[in-house]
């Protein structure tokens, strides 16, 4: 290389070093438009209690297991990372009967309270949200 593209290669990548803050606060972003609220990793808002509320009424631990990451059901931590919010509450709703998974469509409480549901699952995806007890933020 001529002393002028070893000038540009440099410059390109100072650019490109310069840029990586941008392309690194993106995630914090995203998390602005995160379904959930929580502080301290246990204290959500009462849309995400209501969500874990309902997981636990639900028992969706016996296959998914108290920390979502799965035993005879997938790991939840993993598949909230790649499935839309309307393939969550299709999976959940409509179930996947041929791997197990039940269908929730005639259970009010699941139904009333998919997004919720997913608010809360979505959040432990994230890493947000600790495994365990939550209660609600400001009680």
């Amino acid at each position: 290389m001529n002393r002028l593209t070893n000038k540009a290669v440099i410059a390109a990548a100072c650019w490109t070093l310069a840029a990586l803050p941008g392309l690194l606060s993106a995630p914090a972003l995203a998390a602005d438009n995160a379904p959930y609220k929580v502080a301290a990793g246990n204290k959500v808002d009462a849309q995400t209690l209501s969500g874990w509320k309902t997981w636990r009424a639900m028992a969706c631990e016996r296959c998914h297991g108290a920390a979502q990451e799965g035993m005879v059901g997938p790991s939840l931590v993993n598949s909230l990372k790649v499935l839309s919010k309307e393939e969550f509450k299709a999976t959940v709703l409509k179930g996947r009967i041929e791997k197990g998974m039940p269908n929730f469509e005639n259970s009010k409480m699941v139904s009333e309270n998919i997004d919720n549901l997913y608010a809360y699952l979505k959040g432990r995806s994230d890493g947000a949200i600790e495994p365990g007890r939550l209660q609600e933020i400001g009680k």
